[in-house]
C-alpha cells in the first residue's frame, strides 16, 4: 500500500503520521526521534511531562524496552496481547524521556489492529501512539477529523477502519495490576 510507504518514509525524516488502531485513530512518530516526540507533543498542545505510549504489532518489536520484566509480569503482557491493552512497565532507560513523560515507567501495547501490525513490521518496529485530537478534545475518529483538526501538520494519513473497539484501550500498570483507565 502506498500510503504505508509513504508512512514509513516520513517517519523516517522525523515525521508525524496518523492511523486508525483498535478504538480512536492515533498520531505517531519515530518514538527514538526526539524532535519528532517534540513536534508531535506541541501539536497536540499537550503536557510533555504525560508521556506517550507506544505501539507494536508483535511483542519482539518491544524486546528493547522490556528487558527487565520478570516472569510473571511477561506472563501477564503475553496473556493479554495482542489487543487494546495498554501497560505501564518500569523504563529500563531505553526510552526517551519525551516518551515516558515525568514517570518511572513506559506506556506500551501490542495492537491486534491489522492495519497497526502492517505498518510497524513495514517501520521495523514500535511507533508512538497517542490520540488524534488537541488536548482536551475527543479523539478523532476518522480521516476526515483527523485532516480537519490537523491539515498539512501530519504528514501522513493512513487511511482504514478502527478496530471496533468505541474508547482508547484500557490502561494498566504491570506491577500493581492497577486499572487506571477502563
Amino acid at each position: 500500500m502506498q500510503e504505508k510507504a509513504a508512512a514509513v518514509a516520513s517517519l523516517k525524516r522525523g515525521g508525524i503520521i496518523a492511523y486508525p488502531t483498535e478504538g480512536v485513530w492515533g498520531l505517531g512518530c519515530d518514538p527514538d526521534n526526539e524532535q519528532a516526540l517534540a513536534a508531535l507533543i506541541a501539536l497536540k498542545g499537550r503536557a510533555s511531562d504525560k508521556g506517550l505510549i507506544l505501539i507494536a504489532g508483535d511483542i519482539r518489536q518491544l524486546a528493547d524496552w522490556l528487558a527487565g520484566v520478570d516472569e510473571a509480569a511477561m506472563a501477564r503482557l503475553i496473556d493479554s496481547w495482542p489487543g487494546p491493552n495498554t501497560w505501564l512497565i518500569p523504563d529500563n532507560g531505553r526510552a526517551k524521556p519525551l516518551l515516558r513523560g515525568n514517570h518511572v515507567t513506559l506506556a506500551v501495547r501490542v495492537s491486534d489492529h491489522p492495519l497497526v501490525q502492517t505498518l510497524c513490521a513495514a517501520w521495523g518496529g514500535p511507533l508512538v501512539s497517542t490520540s488524534a485530537n488537541r488536548a482536551g478534545e475527543p479523539p478523532g475518529m476518522s480521516a476526515e477529523q483527523v485532516r480537519q483538526t490537523f491539515g498539512d501538520a501530519v504528514d501522513v494519513i493512513v487511511d482504514g477502519p478502527l478496530g471496533g473497539r468505541d474508547r482508547p484501550s484500557t490502561i494498566r500498570d504491570l506491577m500493581t495490576n492497577r486499572t487506571l483507565r477502563a
